[in-house]
């Protein structure tokens, strides 16, 4: 994601409510800090009528430069915390770590001690791996902690080895067991290996744990961490029957984010995704069906409009080339959008085009072209105009019109093995950057042949573009996702192309540089993007 598109969606995630963000890593490159500073300074500045205002937390692992780096983003906001982590697992500090467990508690209790003497009254402490960590270890170096200075701790199933009842376990062991657990918070922080990250996640807070790490979507390191929206919507649901838990979470705000990330991401959403996913409201089994009529409450067990997903059958709006302004406008607040000015009137434009070739517009055509337009990277370079030549009698040739920043026009012609493959050569011959494509994709947003079609694209640099991985401090290229929609297939593939360089170029001059347990609420600690503890 580029700065601005964290800045984004942590604006949406403090619309959602989430009382804790984990706005990144600021050790890694700094256009990480600079991301993190920035979501200090406005998302962690901007307190509403009622007061609230999120967290911002910066990850660290233990050591002086990444806590140094942590503060440095992180303290412009009104309630700034590092979280800084180390491995208390036995093949951890053996293999990764070389380290003996005394040694280990002597890092935790410096480094801790370290970032409260910064000035940060809030600081997290994770020890890596505790669903495989001996349980007497992790009381002695979690009770170490709380004496340094830590106010929360948080436990985490690094590799999601636990079952619901293993890590249940574990936190009540924590919590009957630390010393000076009475003054600190438990959160959690599952990992989805084996699938049960969000019950391992409703396990711990019914346990005790009152701060919950999840993630929009549940991305994250390999299957991912224990997903936001299942993990509120199970509580939500079933608060009651779970002792009376609760969250702040604005549910209506779901969609919106859910969306955000999985197009800033480049993450897709699976189908049948609980929550969010494209299935999840949709009944196609004639039984299913016949209850729906009868009574909605018989097959869903939330409302679609809990998360903020408006049915479609039930706008009374069919948008169409005849539809103006306001209705387009209206329908986009019913969707959740909500533009003025250039915004709409960009939006607008791209909606007339596609009416003029589409007899209606439906939602998701619409969605598409939200995202397409208003949800792309800053533009270094945009497509002009676009020529294809291609078939069985000869090669494919594409011409190319790019516009810089500065509205100055480049054409290039190229010829490749399709017309998709000609049109990426005439950009890269224009742009002169090297890049490899690592992934394509193509999807039809509706049904039928003149359906729009988005285009996703996953790229990497091939000079430079370098990050620093969290968890092994190793030097890991960075890769860079685009998508574009439009008719035409090959224009949508361009649109694709060309955003996911601007967001690497857009990278590319940023050099890197390493640098109370009984109250039933659970606060939603969120990460942009996944923390790796």
């Amino acid at each position: 994601m580029t700065p601005k598109q964290k800045l984004e969606i942590a604006r949406q995630l403090a619309r959602l409510g989430v009382d804790i963000i984990e706005a990144g890593f600021p050790a890694a490159s700094n256009a990480d800090l600079e991301a993190v500073k920035t979501i200090a300074l406005e998302v962690g500045n901007a307190v509403d009528e009622q007061g609230y205002v999120p967290v911002i937390c910066g990850l660290s692992r233990c050591n002086k430069a990444d806590i140094d780096a942590a503060w440095a983003a992180v303290k412009h906001a009104k309630r700034p915390r590092i979280h800084t982590f180390i491995a208390t697992s036995e093949i951890h500090m053996e293999h990764k770590l070389n380290k003996t467990r005394e040694e280990v508690v002597e890092i935790a209790r410096n480094m801790v001690s370290y970032a409260r003497s910064l000035g940060c009254e809030d600081v997290e402490f994770s020890p890596e791996d505790a669903g495989r960590s001996d349980r007497e270890f992790l009381y002695q170096i979690l009770g170490e902690v709380i004496k340094a200075g830590a106010t929360t701790l948080n436990i985490p199933d690094t590799v999601g080895y636990t079952v619901p009842s293993e890590f249940g376990q574990l936190i009540a062991d924590i919590k009957a067991n630390t010393p000076g657990i009475e003054n600190v918070i438990i959160s959690t922080h599952c990992q989805n290996d084996l699938g049960l990250s969000s019950a391992n996640t409703v396990a711990g807070a019914c346990a005790g744990a009152r701060q919950l790490e999840v993630t929009i979507n549940g991305i994250g390191e390999r299957a991912g961490n224990a997903s936001l929206e299942e993990v509120v919507m199970t509580i939500k649901c079933r608060g009651e029957s779970l002792g009376g838990l609760y969250t702040g979470i604005q549910t209506e705000h779901i969609v919106k984010a859910s969306k955000l990330v999985a197009e800033y991401s480049g993450l897709l959403v699976q189908p049948h995704k609980a929550i969010v996913g494209a299935n999840a409201f949709k009944h196609e089994s004639g039984i299913h069906q016949h209850g729906m009529l009868k009574h909605k409450g018989t097959y869903e067990i939330m409302s679609p409009e809990d998360i903020g997903l408006q049915r479609a059958d039930e706008s009374g709006l069919v948008l169409g080339k005849l539809s103006g302004r306001h209705a387009l406008q209206k329908r986009l607040e019913q969707m959740g959008y909500c533009f003025e000015g250039k915004e709409l009137d960009d939006v607008f434009w791209r909606f007339k085009s596609v009416a003029e070739k589409k007899k209606h517009v439906l939602d998701e055509d619409i969605e598409a072209l939200v995202i397409d337009e208003l949800f792309q990277p800053e533009s270094v370079w945009s497509l002009g105009d676009l020529q294809v030549t291609c078939g069985t009698l000869g090669l494919s040739t594409a011409t190319v019109k790019l516009i810089d920043a500065d509205g100055t026009e480049h054409v290039a012609c190229s010829v490749g093995t399709g017309p998709v493959d000609s049109a990426y050569k005439a950009v890269d011959s224009i742009v002169k950057v090297p890049v490899t494509l690592l992934e394509y994709s193509l999807t039809g947003v509706t049904e039928g042949i003149d359906a729009i079609a988005t285009t996703r694209v996953l790229i990497r640099g091939d000079n430079g573009f370098t990050t620093t991985q969290a968890t092994t401090g190793e030097q890991i290229r960075r890769t860079f996702s685009g998508s574009g929609s439009e008719m035409d297939i090959v224009v949508s593939s361009v649109r694709a192309y060309v955003s996911a360089l601007n967001k690497m170029l857009a990278y590319k001059n940023k050099p890197n540089r390493k640098v109370s347990a009984e109250n039933s609420h659970v606060s939603a600690s969120d990460a942009v993007p996944a923390g790796s503890a």
